[in-house]
């Protein structure tokens, strides 16, 4: 079964921030759009009116509208952004080089801003895709370096990752389906 993963839309003052955990609004109209298409791939696909977000206000907003048009809307915390700690919310120039090529030096292990490393987003990333192929989980919202990590796990994911092979973000409002 594939779970199809819609990345938010973009959020409210994200420019040139560092955004993990930091619930920032998203424009009601773009959450509304996101909503719509996913609404029309599952008709499209004869697919079942659930959709799981994370509990930020990125992926809740777009699951509210949907919950609005009768679907059923869950939410799962492990969908959530990497926690980046006491980077949340800085300007990246304010964060500096020295402590972002730190990290991109021991990118599975360090945990960035003393948040969560990207082991750990792993492993949370690796049990939630598990549970929702389990229970048929067809259409969900996430976030950038969750739907990385997970498609880090789909090439194979053994090696702990280095930050030169880490998946690319994905544009907001971008579908991406995950084999099971």
């Amino acid at each position: 079964m594939t779970l199809s993963v819609w990345r938010h839309p973009l959020p409210v003052g994200a420019a040139g921030r560092c955004i993990g955990r930091a619930d920032l609004p998203v424009d009601a109209r773009k959450a509304k759009r996101l909503a719509h298409r996913i609404r029309q791939a599952a008709r499209r696909e004869r697919g079942p009116r659930v959709v799981v977000t994370s509990d930020l206000q990125r992926g809740l907003s777009v699951g509210r509208w949907l919950a609005r048009w009768g679907w059923k809307h869950l939410v799962d915390v492990r969908l959530a952004e990497l926690d980046f700690g006491d980077w949340e919310g800085r300007g990246w120039d304010d964060i500096g080089a020295a402590p972002v090529q730190a990290w991109c030096d021991d990118f599975a292990a360090q945990a960035p801003g003393g948040g969560e490393s990207v082991a750990l987003l792993l492993l949370r990333c690796r049990a939630a895709l598990d549970d929702h192929h389990r229970l048929g989980t067809r259409y969900a919202v996430g976030h950038a370096g969750w739907i990385s990590a997970a498609l880090w796990l789909g090439q194979g994911g053994g090696a702990a990752p280095r930050a030169v092979d880490w998946p690319a973000a994905r544009r907001y409002g971008q579908r991406v389906d995950l084999g099971a």
